[in-house]
């Protein structure tokens, strides 16, 4: 038997599935321009970054005013009017070309079709406001509430079961967050609304969606806590970095489902942005250890530039959120006969604070340049929590296998599936790593 040891190294790339978002963008593109909060303003001054595609008027000078991390996931919300303008009319293209372009970019979609934002131009579609009362935002003011009719709430129902009758079996789909009343979905004056009311739009969600993950919102535990009675369904934070929210409702919430994370992704997005945190004084390190201890695997910091200070602080939080796979050691037989099964053991160190939550095989590759043969296993990676773990796998040599000396490697892949990449020093071709050799007779 030969056993080889490896050390950990930061991947060659970033990882699918986690760490920072690009929000209303795809990878690579402008960030908007640094905004500072006026108080006197009520806030607003995000009003016009939350609509997607972004308006040509909105400043794009992010990349030279701060820096943002490198993402594979792209959380895009469009409004309800854009994909059903007249009721009963879908227009699957809108979500079909935000699917297209993130997987153009190599991202996979988090997504959440929202109602309206606060912008009286993002108003509900305006065949719903003939059929129910649909509040007008006040003047002066950032917020708009929703309507109260319980037909508002079944009608985005319909709409949402559309999308999952097209999507829920497509991979470029990762996430599907759910919205709730209020401007962006979120649950502004929630407690309008009849609670069997809320769990029947619940339903709509954890009934359309097999396949498809679903954020539910933390600061409404009892909502996603009635979700997971159908279907396991994750966190979704809004507002990381308020100090009441980090102090108080973030922990209470996340304690009445303290497990929730191990069968679904838990997504955070900032309150304001990184830096408005920085020009208020915020403790960063305090904000990335809640986040990491609450197991985030997603963080969206909404496009807008990440002080230089804070690189380094930045790096620490991508190399921990979600999973992250170090390869420990690699043990097999030095040979084997044509025909013979072989046995292999390896370990992997998960030194993030998240599984993964998508079944991407396994595989084992023999390879010497001119052959090459690759072996599926049972290995199940979600089952990788943070922490050891030890796997076992047998490889059955075929009858008409060339003999001569291999390479033995081993890969995370699968056709339309975004690579997975091993935190090792083990050398590597971006999709296998060489962890031992064997002799074939």
């Amino acid at each position: 038997m030969q056993t080889n040891y490896f050390k950990y190294q930061e991947e060659k790339a970033q990882n699918p599935y986690i760490g920072f978002t690009s929000f209303q963008h795809f990878r690579g593109e402008a960030l908007y321009s640094d905004i500072v909060v006026k108080p006197e303003n009520n806030m607003r001054e995000t009003e016009n970054i939350e609509p997607y595609p972004v308006p040509d008027y909105v400043p794009q000078n992010g990349r030279e005013e701060g820096y943002y991390p490198d993402t594979t996931v792209a959380y895009i919300r469009i409004l309800w009017k854009e994909f059903e303008p007249v009721q009963g009319e879908y227009h699957y293209e809108v979500i079909e070309d935000v699917l297209k372009k993130a997987d153009e970019c190599g991202q996979t979609v988090m997504f959440r079709l929202m109602p309206h934002s606060t912008r009286a131009e993002d108003d509900v579609p305006e065949w719903l406001k003939t059929i129910v009362d649909c509040p007008e935002r006040p003047e002066g003011a950032r917020m708009k509430d929703s309507p109260t009719d319980p037909l508002y709430l079944e009608l985005f129902g319909k709409a949402m079961e559309k999308i999952a009758e097209r999507f829920d079996d497509d991979p470029r789909l990762d996430i599907v967050d759910i919205c709730l009343p209020g401007a962006w979905g979120e649950g502004h004056k929630i407690d309008q609304y009849p609670i069997e009311v809320l769990r029947a739009h619940m339903d709509v969600y954890t009934r359309a969606f097999k396949k498809t993950h679903l954020l539910g919102q933390v600061l409404e535990p009892h909502l996603a806590k009635y979700a997971n009675e159908a279907r396991p369904v994750g966190w979704r934070g809004d507002g990381i970095g308020q100090e009441k929210l980090m102090r108080v409702k973030f922990p209470y919430a996340v304690s009445i489902l303290p497990d929730l994370w191990e069968k679904s992704p838990v997504s955070f997005e900032a309150y304001w942005w990184m830096g408005e945190w920085y020009r208020q004084g915020w403790d960063l390190d305090q904000i990335i250890e809640s986040c990491l201890e609450w197991h985030v695997s997603t963080f969206n910091a909404k496009s807008l530039p990440i002080p230089y200070e804070w690189v380094d602080k930045v790096k620490y939080w991508n190399s921990k959120m979600g999973y992250h796979y170090v390869i420990d050691y690699f043990k097999c037989p030095q040979s084997a006969k044509v025909s013979e099964e072989v046995e292999v053991e390896f370990g992997i160190d998960n030194v993030g604070v998240a599984p993964i939550y998508r079944p991407i095989p396994l595989k084992i590759r023999l390879t010497n340049g001119e052959n090459s043969y690759a072996f599926d296993t049972n290995i199940d990676i979600r089952k990788w929590m943070p922490g050891k773990h030890v796997n076992c796998a047998v490889m059955k040599l075929p009858a008409d296998i060339v003999a001569g000396n291999y390479k033995v490697e081993i890969g995370i892949m699968n056709e339309h599936i975004p690579q997975i990449y091993f935190a090792t020093d083990a050398e590597n071709d971006g999709a296998y790593y060489v962890v031992g050799e064997i002799n074939i007779k």
